[in-house]
């Protein structure tokens, strides 16, 4: 019995934006960057571009798009996810901002895990979750 306990417990674990995720190119549907995601001190998320998983030889390796202080930094090593917390009785987390650094927009964020925690949607919007987009990710690790 403990063991069913123990792999139940594993399974709630994975119902979490924590840890690191491929982002899916919207185009090719192929693995298109690495994001860390953690907790910060207040208990929100944060989340953080590793690595870039696709050749993008004429792309801007800096955010020069963004208008916050993430301006004209390196998009490897930047926070894309600030804040967001998780909504009670539900495995949704909300409140948190996304940045693209693509073209240097914020919106706000909506992750909720799927499929066990094998996957995630990220729903960015401007106003109402109804006013926006969702990726799928998939988890890595």
């Amino acid at each position: 019995m403990s063991a069913v306990a123990f792999l139940c417990g594993q399974a709630a674990a994975q119902m979490t934006p924590v840890g690191t995720w491929h982002t899916i190119d919207d185009e090719t549907k192929k693995p298109k960057g690495e994001v860390r995601i953690t907790l910060n001190a207040s208990g929100g998320l944060s989340g953080v571009v590793e690595k870039s998983l696709m050749p993008m030889p004429d792309a801007d390796p800096l955010c020069n798009l963004c208008t916050d202080d993430r301006k004209g930094k390196p998009k490897i090593g930047m926070e894309i996810i600030r804040g967001g917390q998780k909504v009670d009785g539900k495995d949704v987390w909300d409140g948190g901002k996304i940045l693209d650094p693509e073209n240097g927009k914020n919106y706000s964020a909506r992750l909720t895990p799927i499929e066990g925690g094998k996957k995630m949607e990220m729903r960015g919007y401007i106003g109402s979750p109804i006013l926006g987009r969702t990726q799928i990710w998939v988890r890595y690790n």
